[in-house]
């Protein structure tokens, strides 16, 4: 009998550790099929009655040299030329009378600032993308192509300030793309590649992961409300360059460093390019509402300074821009508005963001709070200036 019972749980066991060594080669054969792009393959074992299914890559994820390569001659280093403030934009030698007592001498040529970024080519005729900030007021714009000397003159077909996003185009054909991938489905902690010329030095890759996303943060006078946060290597150089998952697609545009802090990187992601892609590849001027205020935060501190009780929420208006919507609605310098449409405003993003999902001549009403007292203005949303 217990000679019986020896044999059963022996052979228990060895199917038991043959089973497990079934699924670790079933689970390693997986990873090596995504890693060299095959279509993903669930795996399913039943002991009996259960059943375990082991968990897969995404199906089309390469190896990170593999992608790069193919990746790369997409990859195009930018360079810019903006005309620069010198002595020879001084009215004085504009004038006639000083030209002709000083003479012709003083005919100054224009001065430059060269400026360098990345891009990346998304259609096989010659379409770019990459950030706006890296061709802003330029006089000329030239595209090196991946292995080539030669500076291709582009064209800047549309832009657009505000989600600092711009299109160039070069002319011929034929050439390679990338594609842009969904920045939805990418995760925290999934790794991610990105290839620029961070400080001029050319094609150059860092690997890292997404660290967050949605991030808001403000660069000077650009408000950026829903990047990408990565730990991958970004310098300046790397502005307009792509930001690749495992598959080769660009789920962000490389936008921003910390300069005060070592790898956090910012990129714009696929999801907002594509609201304003087509417009900018056709051309289209991007119009946005526009209220005409610049305002700051109710905070404890703007509560005592104004007198406001402690559950006072909204933003304090601290210039009024002339001519715009805010001025011909009657919204005056320390006035607090708590409220747009009935949703209450709890911060200057918030507005901004309510603002921003209206069109060009709609109306809103504006709740706002003037010397303790609540008031209600209509303000018809006017264009951004351009």
């Amino acid at each position: 009998m217990k000679k019986t019972a020896v044999i059963i749980i022996t052979t228990f066991l060895i199917a038991f550790l043959l089973g497990g060594a079934y699924i670790a080669d079933q689970q390693g054969t997986n990873l090596w099929a995504a890693i060299k792009g095959e279509p993903e393959k669930e795996v399913v074992v039943e002991y009996g009655n259960n059943i375990a299914t082991a968990a897969v890559l995404p199906s089309g994820a390469m190896d990170i040299a593999d992608m790069v390569e193919k990746a790369t001659p997409a990859v195009v280093n930018i360079k810019s030329k903006v005309r620069s403030t010198s002595i020879a934009d001084n009215p004085f030698f504009n004038d006639p009378f000083f030209r002709e007592f000083f003479g012709d001498n003083y005919n100054f040529s224009p001065q430059y600032q060269t400026g360098i970024g990345t891009g990346f080519i998304i259609t096989s005729d010659g379409y770019i993308l990459t950030n706006q900030h890296v061709i802003e007021n330029a006089a000329s714009v030239t595209v090196q192509l991946n292995g080539k000397n030669e500076e291709l003159p582009a064209r800047v077909v549309g832009q657009d300030r505000d989600l600092d996003l711009a299109v160039l185009k070069i002319e011929g054909s034929n050439y390679p793309v990338l594609k842009l991938g969904d920045s939805n489905k990418m995760r925290v902690g999934e790794w991610v590649v990105a290839i620029g010329q961070p400080y001029g030095l050319d094609h150059t890759v860092t690997t890292g992961v997404i660290s967050a996303k949605g991030r808001p943060i403000s660069i000077e006078d650009r408000n950026y409300k829903n990047l990408i946060q990565t730990d991958a290597a970004i310098n300046p150089g790397n502005s307009g360059g792509p930001l690749l998952n495992l598959k080769g697609e660009v789920i962000a545009i490389n936008t921003a460093v910390n300069a005060t802090a070592q790898g956090i990187g910012f990129a714009i992601p696929t999801d907002t390019v594509h609201e304003v892609l087509q417009d900018l590849i056709k051309g289209k001027v991007i119009v946005r509402p526009f209220l005409g205020i610049s305002m700051t935060d109710v905070n404890d501190e703007v509560r005592q300074e104004l007198n406001l009780s402690s559950s006072t929420q909204g933003v304090v208006v601290v210039e009024i821009v002339r001519g715009t919507a805010a001025e011909k609605a009657g919204v005056k310098a320390m006035d607090v508005i708590t409220a747009i449409d009935g949703t209450v405003i709890t911060s200057a993003e918030g507005l901004q963001e309510i603002v921003s999902d209206h069109k060009v001549g709609d109306t809103i009403t504006l709740d706002i709070l003037r010397d303790g007292k609540q008031i209600s203005l209509t303000a018809a949303l006017q264009a951004k200036p351009q």
